[in-house]
């Protein structure tokens, strides 16, 4: 179950946060090569951020997954999901950091139970 949660200082109000959420779905479902059933997007957006000591556009991820992660799966994730962000948010590709987390099913619950 990948889960990627991704805050933004930038405003959605203008964004079609759709197109975002079904990219970002293929895109780590390929990636990681689990079913898109299985993978959640989460964007938040007017997140107060500052980087580098500025406030223009960036953004923060955690991707979490049960098994399929690797560095070289990892770099994938980062420039494919960076180049969402830049073509979408305008988020400059230097402006974003994505962090990995590779975690055991017994730490999920889903479903009333866990995986």
């Amino acid at each position: 179950m990948p889960c990627l949660n991704i805050s933004t200082n930038v405003s959605l109000e203008e964004v079609d946060t759709s197109a975002i959420l079904s990219q970002a779905t293929s895109t780590v479902a390929k990636i990681i090569g689990k079913p898109e059933a299985y993978v959640m997007i989460v964007v938040k957006g007017s997140v107060p951020i500052a980087f580098g000591g500025t406030e223009q556009p960036a953004a923060f991820g955690e991707l979490v997954s049960i098994g399929g992660l690797t560095p070289d799966v990892n770099k994938k994730l980062s420039a494919a999901i960076a180049e969402i962000l830049e073509t979408k948010l305008s988020v400059p590709k230097n402006r974003f950091f994505l962090k990995f987390f590779d975690s055991k099913g017994s730490n999920f619950g889903w479903n009333g139970s866990t995986f």
